[in-house]
């Protein structure tokens, strides 16, 4: 039976709840990543990102030192500071405390911070959850004190420590202008040359046009992995090798036919009325394609931008073929790649900066583009009047 008018079929709850289920899929991790990049790379091996906001526990070893014994009621006594003095001081945050404290590694916390336990011998350990520390022992401690383990509560830290040495220090800022420099001319080229080939193939009659149309559909489903090696082989053989022109010119050919195959649907689409009238006028095909097809098509050209520049500014195998294999080339993706996960790979902090320094800028895009893109990608399913 058909829906009855005001409620909705279960159709539509079922598209709206995969909506929302595939809107959170993406939104989590990227709410994880963007957290994740203003911690230190203690907290996060600590905790979850949906943990940031609360305190963390993690367990340290110290050697008390012996320089500062001192004998009272027959018994030598080392006194001092656990946070402040101690060798973990630079790891520890303001406001740290410490929850519990041992003798063994093996349980780091046996003991509640201010129990005073027997060491053995006579001797005593007692720490304080402020971090001092009081250990005694009937004979002197000859120059070395005893180990001791303790579980301090850190406070939450956030820092921007991350992105200033990613940016500054690892040599990220150059990785990214020259993913600038690749990605915007990589998505103009193939636009400006794409626009053209669709008019031609959408309103222009000539011999083998429908070959053209089939040859360009067919592309559609060419792995580029075919074409990287022979292509490689020619850029060098005509001197452009790997360089900055040649990765332009290889997106360039990658991204042609999804963009004449979107551009000419769309086009084809455009009242027929239009055109036929600006030619009855005297218009030439240029003057139709500047001043009123390549206006009209601004959704569909939108719509390529936004998934050529997505394509492009995420590429790695591309980069890795046609670009040096030196810093002052490489892009943002073979960057993390090569060196951020070569050399930091259990520092999460700066990976996580990174990688969220390399979504920030698509982000940006598609946002700003979004409302195109349906509009692009419903090029060609409704004939124009």
């Amino acid at each position: 039976m058909a829906a009855i008018a005001g409620q909705k079929s279960r159709l539509t709850w079922a598209v709206q709840l995969s909506v929302v289920f595939m809107v959170v899929l993406w939104l989590v991790p990227t709410v994880g990543l963007l957290v994740s990049s203003f911690r230190t790379t203690d907290q996060i091996s600590q905790s979850g990102w949906w943990d940031a906001a609360f305190s963390v526990e993690k367990a340290f070893r110290d050697r008390i030192p012996a320089d500062g014994e001192k004998q009272v009621d027959g018994l030598y006594v080392l006194e001092g500071d656990l946070l402040n003095n101690g060798q973990n001081a630079n790891d520890l945050k303001a406001g740290t405390t410490i929850t519990a404290f041992g003798t063994s590694g093996i349980k780091p916390g046996a003991y509640k911070a201010g129990e005073t336990v027997d060491t053995g011998d006579g001797g005593t350990l007692s720490v304080a959850k402020d971090g001092t520390y009081k250990a005694t022992s009937k004979t002197s401690f000859e120059g070395s004190g005893p180990r001791v383990y303790f579980v301090a509560e850190m406070p939450p830290a956030f820092t921007l420590a991350n992105y200033r040495n990613v940016l500054f220090s690892d040599g990220m800022g150059q990785a990214f202008m020259n993913t600038l420099t690749v990605t915007i001319p990589a998505t103009i080229i193939p636009i400006l040359v794409a626009a053209f080939a669709a008019y031609a193939l959408a309103w222009m009659e000539f011999p083998g046009r429908g070959l053209l149309i089939a040859a360009v559909v067919g592309l559609l489903v060419v792995p580029l992995q075919l074409a990287l090696v022979p292509l490689l082989r020619l850029h060098q053989e005509i001197g452009i090798g790997q360089s900055f022109l040649g990765i332009w010119l290889a997106h360039t050919g990658f991204g042609l036919p999804l963009a004449i195959y979107l551009l000419r649907n769309y086009m084809v689409g455009l009242p027929r009325d239009i055109i036929e009238s600006a030619k009855v006028d005297g218009a030439t095909d240029f003057q139709i394609f500047m001043k009123i097809v390549l206006p009209l098509s601004f959704p569909a050209l939108a719509s390529f931008a936004i998934f050529q520049f997505l394509w492009v500014w995420n590429d790695l195998l591309v980069a890795k073929v046609f670009l040096p294999a030196n810093d002052a080339s490489k892009v943002m993706t073979v960057k993390i790649a090569d060196d951020l996960l070569g050399s930091r790979g259990g520092d999460w902090g700066i990976l996580a900066s990174a990688a969220f320094i390399s979504i920030a800028v698509p982000l940006l895009v598609f946002f700003a583009m979004q409302k195109y893109l349906v509009r692009g990608l419903l090029a060609g399913s409704v004939k124009g009047g």
